[in-house]
């Protein structure tokens, strides 16, 4: 079991950056693909970007690259999710899970979420 905790979200304006962090309880969390998806309201939760569990290949949804980058510091236990250039559409709640792949299902440890809404 895999217990993950998420922070970082807030209120920004359109333009701004957040960083967000997710810490994982867990032993070996070396061994972990990390991905962070995001549900809006009346939306489905959709994938944001991936990283494996060495942190040798990161994978971004299209409105993510460029302006966001996963990272992750394994002797830590967190992986970090850096937006730039935020937009209103971004508004969300943002989730870590354990896993990997561009859809929820590939997904299943998450954390509770920590809400981020962009403003114009």
């Amino acid at each position: 079991q895999v217990h993950l905790v998420e922070s970082g979200g807030g209120l920004v304006q359109a333009g701004g950056s957040l960083t967000l962090s997710c810490v994982a309880s867990v032993r070996d969390f070396s061994e972990f693909s990390m991905g962070w998806l995001r549900q809006a309201p009346g939306k489905e939760r959709e994938f944001v970007a991936d990283i494996t569990w060495t942190g040798g290949r990161a994978f971004y949804a299209d409105f993510a690259e460029g302006r966001f980058t996963i990272s992750r510091d394994n002797a830590k236990n967190t992986v970090y999710l850096q937006m730039n250039s935020l937009k209103p559409e971004d508004t969300a709640r943002y989730y870590c899970a354990t896993g990997l792949g561009d859809t929820a299902q590939d997904y299943d440890n998450w954390g509770q979420g920590t809400q981020v809404t962009v403003f114009p």
